[in-house]
């Protein structure tokens, strides 16, 4: 006879195995890593406690999709689908299921968690566009573990094709937004165009994401392109007052945070129509981040004291978890739980690299208290942005790039790399302050003879336009542009604060930058916006547009400056900006007069001056 005890706990453990199983389609799980403790989730665990009498179900009438939907790292074949379904917009106060029922508090609305609940399973569907036809297809669960977030990979598709996807909750007529997305053209391909709409530094109390919304109602990019600062650690307040009211620490606070922003209908209608390819800056985890620590919260028994009683490596902890619940990112490498550099191979047009130049293994930065000792080692050759693992990768891929014949290489990362020094000097946070590092990267390009790099960067809340040079070791004519190996577009910001005086002021100040520094071509401080690239084998195409104000939500969507990269050229084609701009200051070239002003009895902008004006609403 066989014992009802070891007959049971067998039936158990299958079904837990086979639960265990289901719970795949939901990639979070694995997200960060499933192999390392504290950053994965025990999923047998999960699955067990889903099998504990009295564990209870949500119907579909108690539950909502949150937060919309979005989707990112498309692949040719395959793309990341993501949402969040839970039966309020409160994050979970943990990673696992409190016992009993517990209060969380939002907005001094009263919701509760049920007590160890049923997992709840979603259905996804993906058709192409203007198709009802389903090509793929499948479910997954989700429970508190993972704050009820839901993020799959939707395989079997076409390349370069775009696609409509929805979530459903399972057995019930509940369904999310149906969100479009795209493909990436495979490697080997002739690709004619590709453009991209390139974002940082979205701040949600300093200001609404008109950024975000502008350039989805306009249309124009394949795909989205994030530099970093997606949210910001802080607890400002006003208006749009952080949540939690506190600086972050533990992972429901990331968590929240989030939320928070996931909440903006600009920032959810950029998610919902447009694939996003997204890193990290330090405002993800803390301000002027390294290895080590970071300006808020140093690597010493006293700072743990005094910052929450929460460690170095256990926040980096908690906010990379919370990022990769809530974003629609590929983990790709499940033993290197911090890594977010990656590369697209989008046919023979080009290849995008994407750089972790903050919290991967970045030596230490400026922390407000140590800038002269940073000035004493910013070209010290043991110094490095990226640690040696990712520095040799990133030298690999350009070079690989390159002799397969991709026409472009676009480097996205954080910081500003040309060599420009401001009012105060030389930044410590950005490439200046890892001098060695920089050159290494120049002598690459130039050692090797990759043309057609162009880095992208967020971070600085201004725009900035420079030919790539390595100054002091190559003859340079800023005039033509004779001797530089390539071009960077550094971008504003969608709603942090740049220049904080008016106009005029910003067009000065930018004067003297243009005029104090070789390479850099134009700068503008004052607006507030995004970049749309526009990339052929011909030629690249920078497309700088700003908000004249963030301090509502608005629709102008003012063209502030266009420029040119011929193939092969590795400058910026003279005249630059075409010898006009409307908006900061332009190397050897004229800024349009523009009169802009504020109607502060109907709190609405006349801008006289613009030959073009989009209004996106």
């Amino acid at each position: 006879m066989v014992n009802s005890a070891v007959f049971g706990l067998a039936i158990e453990l299958l079904l837990a195995t086979c639960a265990t199983a289901a719970f795949d389609g939901n990639i979070n799980y694995a997200s960060p890593s499933r192999r390392h403790s504290g950053l994965g989730i025990d999923v047998p665990h999960v699955s067990r406690r889903s099998l504990k009498r009295g564990a209870v179900a949500y119907e579909a009438d108690e539950l909502e999709f949150t937060h919309g939907v979005a989707s990112g790292d498309p692949y040719p074949d395959s793309v990341i689908l993501w949402t969040r379904v839970a039966p309020s917009l409160v994050s979970d106060t943990s990673n696992v299921t409190v016992e009993g029922p517990v209060p969380l508090y939002s907005h001094d609305t009263e919701t509760y968690i049920k007590a160890d609940p049923s997992p709840i399973c979603v259905a996804w569907t993906v058709s192409p566009s203007g198709s009802e036809d389903v090509v793929s297809s499948g479910t997954a669960y989700t429970t508190s573990d993972i704050d009820y977030t839901v993020k799959v990979e939707a395989t079997g598709l076409e390349p370069f094709t775009t696609y409509n996807y929805q979530f459903t909750i399972c057995g019930s007529d509940k369904i999310s937004p149906v969100g479009r997305t795209k493909t990436a053209p495979p490697s080997d391909s002739d690709v004619s165009e590709l453009k991209f709409a390139v974002f940082s530094c979205s701040n949600y109390p300093n200001g609404y994401f008109n950024a975000y919304g502008n350039a989805a109602r306009k249309d124009e990019q394949d795909y989205i392109l994030h530099l970093g600062d997606y949210i910001y650690e802080g607890n400002q307040k006003g208006e749009r007052a952080h949540e939690p009211p506190k600086y972050l620490f533990s992972l429901y606070d990331y968590r929240t945070r989030h939320g928070q922003y996931r909440s903006d209908p600009d920032l959810q209608l950029a998610s919902q129509n447009f694939a996003w390819i997204a890193t990290w800056d330090d405002h993800e985890v803390s301000n002027n981040g390294y290895r080590d620590g970071s300006s808020a919260l140093n690597n010493t028994e006293e700072s743990f004291l005094n910052d929450g009683r929460v460690s170095v490596d256990q926040r980096k902890m908690n906010a990379v978890r919370a990022y990769f619940e809530w974003m629609p990112i590929r983990q790709i490498d499940l033993d290197d739980n911090l890594r977010v550099w990656r590369s697209f191979q989008m046919g023979n047009l080009l290849d995008l690299i994407i750089l972790d130049t903050r919290n991967y293994d970045r030596s230490i930065t400026s922390l407000d208290w140590n800038d002269e000792y940073i000035d004493l080692i910013r070209n010290d050759a043991s110094r490095t942005l990226m640690g040696s693992h990712q520095e040799n990768w990133f030298y690999n891929q350009l070079s690989t790039s390159s002799n397969r014949g991709a026409t472009w290489r676009i480097v996205g990362n954080q910081i500003v790399f040309s060599h420009i020094v401001e009012s105060y000097g030389f930044s410590g946070d950005n490439w200046n302050g890892y001098m060695a590092n920089r050159n290494r990267t120049l002598k690459h390009l130039y050692d090797n003879s990759i043309s057609n790099t162009v880095f992208l960067a967020g971070d600085s809340h201004q725009n900035w336009v420079s030919d790539l040079v390595w100054l002091d070791e190559k003859p340079y004519d800023p005039e033509t542009g004779e001797g530089a190996i390539g071009v960077e577009f550094a971008g504003t910001a969608v709603s942090s604060s740049g220049f904080s005086g008016l106009i005029a002021a910003g067009r000065a100040e930018a004067e003297v930058l243009v005029d104090n520094n070789t390479v850099l071509q134009w700068q503008d401080g004052y607006y507030r916006g995004y970049i749309l690239l526009s990339i052929t084998p011909e030629k690249l195409e920078a497309r700088y547009y700003g908000s004249p104000s963030v301090a509502s939500r608005n629709s102008w969507d003012l063209p502030l400056a266009n420029f040119t990269v011929v193939a092969s050229d590795n400058k910026l084609v003279r005249p630059v900006g075409g010898g006009s701009v409307e908006a900061g200051y332009l190397r050897g070239g004229e800024t349009k007069p523009t009169n802009l002003t504020l109607n502060t009895d109907t709190w609405e902008w006349d801008i006289v001056g613009y030959d073009q004006m989009y209004i996106t609403s």
